[in-house]
């Protein structure tokens, strides 16, 4: 875990990934702050190799099939694919043999599954044909088991489940092509932790605002969107 700590101040998330996941298999069940590295280890590792992947995707996208550029273009965003589909499934297969089995509270099943259903995304933004259909049916099923644990377990001001619900908002709108599930999941959210703001904590008041506030940006957003095409 110190390693871990080390490779974060280092910026070297790839080091961070892989020392988080020596701790996962170890043992026992995460402590809260392990919970997190393990997270913002694998994010970064991720999110680079989707933001990589978007640049690549439209740079082919203006290429024309001739072209010799064509080919080249073509192999390296199959390669960055390669390398997004070893990550994601590394984390799904961590979730699925050892934390989500260990998990003895709800806070952290939710957190989990939370997880699993984020990392089927990524894998559905690159996915095509059967295989897409299958990532997008396997995140919709975890988002959705976390939704009903939250849902009974947590507070609407929760971090987590306030977290869940716009990940899980984010995924209708651009994976599932459900923009008014979105609308409709992100408003109920946003409304019901308003309605709940006198129960925050002062630990996770900056924490849950904050995700409030994206809540409220997509929600302007996707209306805005929405009424366009109409």
């Amino acid at each position: 875990v110190q390693k871990a700590k080390l490779a974060e101040q280092a910026e070297r998330y790839e080091d961070m990934a892989d020392f988080m996941k020596a701790v996962v298999e170890y043992g026992d069940e995460l402590s809260n702050e392990e919970r997190n590295l393990l997270s913002v280890a694998y994010k970064n590792v991720v999110g680079s190799q989707r933001s990589a992947w978007r640049v690549i995707s439209s740079i082919e996208h203006k290429t024309e099939e001739g072209d010799d550029k064509a080919q080249l273009v073509n192999e390296y965003r199959e390669k960055v694919e390669k390398e997004l589909n070893s990550v994601c499934k590394n984390v799904l297969a961590l979730l699925d043999k050892y934390l989500i089995k260990r998990s003895t509270d709800p806070e952290s099943k939710v957190f989990y599954l939370k997880m699993k259903g984020d990392y089927f995304r990524y894998l559905a933004e690159v996915a095509t044909g059967d295989d897409r259909k299958k990532t997008i049916d396997s995140a919709q099923e975890a988002y959705q088991e976390a939704m009903d644990i939250s849902k009974k377990e947590m507070q609407p001001t929760n971090p987590i489940r306030l977290g869940l619900a716009l990940n899980f908002s984010v995924f209708h709108y651009e994976i599932a092509n459900a923009p008014d599930q979105a609308i409709s999941l992100a408003k109920t959210t946003f409304d019901e932790a308003m309605g709940d703001l006198h129960t925050l904590s002062e630990d996770s008041y900056k924490d849950s605002t904050l995700i409030m506030q994206l809540l409220r940006d997509n929600l302007t957003l996707w209306t805005a969107e929405c009424a366009g095409e109409d």
